[in-house]
């Protein structure tokens, strides 16, 4: 079983393109800050461009903050105390993160470019890609079960009919995660550069697999759908979390660490999948409605 699900892997990294995520991450982005001072607008520049950073590497971040803003700005903040354009976002002193928060949820398409080269963005858009991805491992689950409730997916990365189990999407989109964390976190993205977290994810495939086999048989009638979305959401989440402290501190987790966080994401990925599979079925039952 262990040799079939790694051939499926294999043949479906053809599929996974890491230049395309490189590409996304290195898009060139402009943003206008807008403040009443030149005081001001020097703490918002240190705070999206912190002294932390090299200082090679933070003149790169302050030549994509335009002072004054203008047409060729991607997007604009402007000091709280301001009156701003409907398009504007706020820039509150004492809570800079709540900017950080309403950018990402209005520019989705900006985020990986953002996280690569302003740090306040890069934990958030790392939580961001995990939890997607997790959501999505766990929505696979769920619609290869019920294909009645869901004849296609199109809403996921790859088609179902690609792999001949759920561990080789697992693996397959957890690779992706790999990629999409190490362009927010401004690390080298490809196949060789990531080869040891590749590598950690295909061995771990079989080792989640084991634990799950474990943690389900402390759970009443746990052979049902919603343990099994539980368990891929879980998995995907430890995995996820290893990974962004590895590019955030230099080290993941340890295999006691990955387990904890696994049992412990466990109760949340039941909630969620138990969400979802409740609105897979409402759609289903909407389905007749809305073409009568």
């Amino acid at each position: 079983m262990a040799l079939v699900v790694l051939r499926q892997v294999k043949r479906a990294l053809s599929g996974l393109n890491p230049k395309e995520v490189r590409n996304t991450a290195e898009r060139p982005v402009r943003i206008g800050l807008v403040a009443a001072s030149g005081e001001a607008l020097g703490r918002m520049e240190t705070y999206f461009a912190p002294p932390m950073f090299s200082a090679d590497r933070r003149a790169e971040a302050v030549c994509m903050l335009i002072r004054g803003g203008g047409t060729g700005c991607d997007l604009e903040i402007y000091e709280s105390s301001l009156l701003r354009p409907k398009h504007g976002f706020a820039f509150e002193p004492e809570a800079p993160e709540d900017c950080v928060r309403a950018i990402l949820r209005a520019r989705e398409d900006l985020m990986l470019p953002l996280a690569r080269n302003l740090y306040p963005f890069r934990k958030p858009v790392a939580h961001h890609v995990i939890r997607a991805v997790a959501k999505e491992n766990a929505l696979f689950c769920l619609a290869t079960a019920l294909p009645d409730i869901v004849p296609s997916l199109v809403s996921l990365p790859w088609a179902a009919g690609e792999f001949g189990s759920d561990a080789a999407f697992l693996t397959m989109n957890q690779i992706r995660m790999a990629f999409l964390l190490a362009a927010a976190s401004d690390r080298p993205v490809g196949y060789r550069e990531q080869r040891s977290e590749i590598a950690s994810i295909t061995a771990g495939a079989f080792g989640w697999r084991a634990l799950a086999r474990e943690l389900i048989g402390k759970v009443p009638f746990g052979r049902g759908l919603i343990p099994k979305a539980g368990i891929a959401w879980a998995a995907t989440f430890a995995v996820g979390l290893s990974i962004e402290r590895l590019y955030r501190l230099g080290y993941g987790f340890t295999r006691t660490e990955r387990k904890a966080v696994y049992e412990e994401a466990y109760e949340s990925g039941r909630q969620i999948a138990g969400m979802l599979l409740a609105g897979l079925r409402q759609r289903k039952a909407t389905v007749p409605n809305q073409s009568a």
